[in-house]
């Protein structure tokens, strides 16, 4: 039988509410349980769960219509299932009775609250009442309050956590002040619109609107007075039980819930609530110490079932710190993911041997005020070898190719603020003293902010270098108008074999990246071929 779900009032003071995007649609399965539909209420956006299960049939509210609590949101039912009678009839009929049913409700507190409003309720005091957080909830049950008589409230914070007909639901605080007054207590059932808390100024005596306007009704007394009796009674009964003999433990469903999730016996737990009721708080108290002792005979049954272990439930705070992004980090941004989208990017990777590039560096480093650096080798090699590749040092236009005959090497340097390019020009034709003079000069500069523009502009290729920091293997954006970028790793110590050999050998790991519309794969391998034999042959540069 297909179910009417209204616009349920998740506030105190909701009159109406906005349906701000609905998380299902006409059509979809609907579980229990399921978010329905984001709702904004005149206090926050919350979530609305589904209370059935089945097929959204009729969407009630759109996404950014306004409509009064308890107007038609949704159907849900069984797929296919007519509904005409409920659209036409049974809807249309059921607004006039809800209507004058909630008349009397809307006039009565009309005419006490402006009395009371006026003659009793002191500046900054609010009264919170007991809200309908399901839309068929008639009354609600205190399962636990998190906060207490003469506590200091936050907007926001959790005050109580409330039981519907539906589920145990937290009820956050829309005010600040100091709680004053609890108008129902933990295990208490109250009808909607019931007087649930007064908030205010510290120290203000609120004992005349707790007499008057804010005291509940004397019917709702007389209610509450004949269900006490009975909970008493059952609270009683129950309570002769021994819990290991099979005797009900009363819980809130949130207990039970955590209790389940955290392996908890209830029959271990002390009930704080009325009648010995186990809530929210208990479980959160509960020590595995303060388990009863066992008798002989049940130490050895346990110890025969092996009781799982407690879950370890980690506790922390979340939180985050934004910082505002500068204007070089939005261009950074903004180029890197206009070249990874635009230009269809493929990876080749090559192992060098680099035993012959340590001795020689060696020997260069020997000599009196020179000092070259692996990365100013690398620099070189790859200089040399797109020389005899110059289809790697190419630009992608659309319409053309441009293939450049100078080549202007990038070397990205990490900076505070993300990551630069400064260009040697000309670097082919640079010795390697040289290059790292300039490599110097320029990440200097980058790391001081004093780089000039045209000092970053014009490559044609760039190298990223990452052994430095233990990187052993990487891939790196292109930069963007360059065809491809050179990513290096650091030299590793690993055993290689030579000579049929196994031996000590450091190498080091090239990745190529390329953009396919310039640079074929056979293209970018032969490039890696010529690069690899300069590195391990660091002599053959001089040829």
């Amino acid at each position: 039988m297909a179910e009417v779900i209204k616009m349920p009032r998740l506030s105190d003071t909701m009159e109406e509410g906005v349906v701000a995007k609905w998380l299902k649609h006409k059509g979809d399965k609907v579980e229990e349980g399921d978010i329905l539909a984001e709702i904004e209420t005149d206090k926050a956006t919350m979530e609305f769960e589904s209370f059935y299960e089945g097929t959204l049939l009729h969407i009630g509210i759109e996404e950014g219509e306004t409509a009064p609590v308890d107007t038609l949101l949704a159907i849900i039912g069984e797929e296919g299932e007519d509904i005409s009678d409920l659209l036409d009839g049974g809807a249309a009929e059921e607004k006039p009775v809800a209507e004058s049913k909630e008349e009397p409700k809307q006039e009565e507190p009309a005419k006490e609250e402006p009395s009371s409003e006026e003659a009793e309720i002191p500046e900054g005091v609010e009264v919170v009442k007991m809200p309908r957080l399901s839309d068929t909830m008639e009354e609600g049950t205190v399962a636990s309050w998190l906060k207490q008589v003469g506590d200091k409230v936050e907007e926001g914070d959790i005050l109580a956590e409330i039981e519907t007909d539906k589920a145990t639901m937290e009820f956050e605080s829309f005010y600040e002040g100091t709680l004053l007054h609890v108008g129902i207590q933990e295990g208490e059932t109250a009808p909607v619109d019931s007087v649930l808390a007064i908030i205010g100024p510290e120290g203000t005596d609120v004992s005349a609107l707790v007499k008057g306007g804010a005291a509940p009704a004397p019917a709702k007394k007389a209610e509450k007075k004949e269900e006490e009796p009975q909970a008493a009674e059952q609270g009683s009964s129950e309570a002769t039980k021994p819990s290991k003999e099979g005797g009900r433990v009363f819980a809130s469903p949130l207990a039970k819930k955590m209790a389940e999730d955290l392996g908890i016996d209830l029959n271990d737990v002390k009930g704080s609530g009325e009648n010995n009721r186990i809530v929210k708080k208990d479980i959160e108290a509960y020590k595995p110490s303060e388990k009863p002792a066992a008798t002989k005979q049940e130490t050895v049954t346990e110890a025969k079932e092996a009781p799982e272990a407690q879950a370890y439930v980690p506790a922390g705070e979340e939180s985050f710190e934004e910082t505002k992004n500068s204007q070089m980090r939005k261009t950074i941004a903004r180029r890197l993911a206009e070249s990874k989208y635009s230009a269809p990017h493929y990876y080749l990777t090559i192992e060098v041997d680099m035993a012959n590039a340590m001795a020689n560096r060696k020997q260069i480093n020997e000599l009196p005020d020179v000092k070259v650096s692996f990365n100013d080798i690398v620099i070189k090699a790859t200089a040399m070898a797109l020389r005899k590749h110059p289809q790697v040092n190419s630009q992608w236009t659309g319409d053309t190719t441009k293939i450049a005959k100078h080549i202007h090497m990038g070397v990205a340097v990490a900076v505070e603020e993300g990551l630069v390019v400064p260009v040697l020009r000309f670097a082919d034709q640079m010795s390697m003293t040289q290059i790292g003079a300039n490599v110097k000069d320029l990440a200097g500069k980058a790391r001081n902010k004093k780089l000039q523009p045209q000092e970053m502009e014009g490559s044609t290729f760039t190298v990223s270098n990452l052994g430095m920091y233990g990187i052993t293997e990487f891939t790196s954006i292109i930069n963007q108008p360059n065809s491809a970028i050179l990513s290096v790793g650091a030299i590793v110590e690993k055993p290689v074999v030579r000579n049929g050999q196994i031996v000590v050998g450091n190498t080091m790991k090239l990745t190529l990246a390329c953009d396919h519309r310039t640079v074929d794969g056979a293209t970018g391998a032969a490039f890696l071929e010529t690069l690899k034999k300069y590195l391990e042959n660091p002599v053959t540069m001089l040829a």
